[in-house]
């Protein structure tokens, strides 16, 4: 009996190991968005982090995802992260480009020195021409910005490249402290992001 024991407490530890980490791999769900808890980009394998709904007074606008190469807790280790990774917007309403990208501008703005957001301009400049390139977001469209070590900063939608890819791991990271800086668009999205 007592042997027998010896192999039950064990394996029953396995079985939930087994039972956590299936629930963890399983697609997340917002605002009836299924989300896949894993994501390629080029030959990056790459996680979700966490996922959350962007609220504008009381409109629900979109549902955002972050995907990075290790999971992480706070906003300074997904910051620091370097690498493919890529955030995911899933539209909940029409909204047009000026407005896309303006709130855009006015995250990198709101989390950026002055210095750093002039040295920044030409890239900014560079992204709302690819925000513009997009037209008006619709809902359901999935609107991905991404980075590939070996290209840059790319916007798709609904799986097609728009406008140019724009260079450097630290416009990308500047690009996160949107949502994931001291002063983030949407706090509680921030919050999601992060996994809480």
């Amino acid at each position: 009996m007592r042997a027998f024991n010896s192999v039950k407490r064990p394996l029953a530890t396995l079985l939930l190991a087994c039972a956590a980490l299936a629930a963890w791999a399983q697609p997340l769900e917002v605002e009836g968005i299924k989300l896949e808890a894993t994501s390629q980009l080029g030959a990056a394998k790459l996680q979700l982090n966490g996922a959350g709904l962007r609220t504008k007074v009381f409109f629900k606008v979109y549902v955002a995802a972050l995907y990075t190469p290790q999971k992480a807790t706070t906003a300074a280790q997904l910051l620091a992260q370097t690498g493919a990774r890529r955030v995911t917007i899933t539209m909940l309403r029409n909204v047009d480009a000026e407005s896309f990208a303006s709130a855009l501008n006015d995250g990198l703005r709101d989390n950026h020195t002055e210095a750093q957001f002039a040295a920044m301009k030409p890239r900014i400049d560079a992204l709302n021409a690819n925000l513009k390139a997009v037209g008006e977001a619709k809902k359901g469209d999935v609107i991905h910005f991404e980075f590939a070590p070996d290209a840059g900063t790319q916007v798709t939608v609904n799986g097609q490249a728009r406008g140019s890819v724009i260079a450097g791991e630290d416009f990308f990271t500047a690009v996160l402290r949107i949502w994931l800086g001291d002063k983030p668009v949407d706090d509680k999205l921030k919050n999601a992001l992060i996994g809480g």
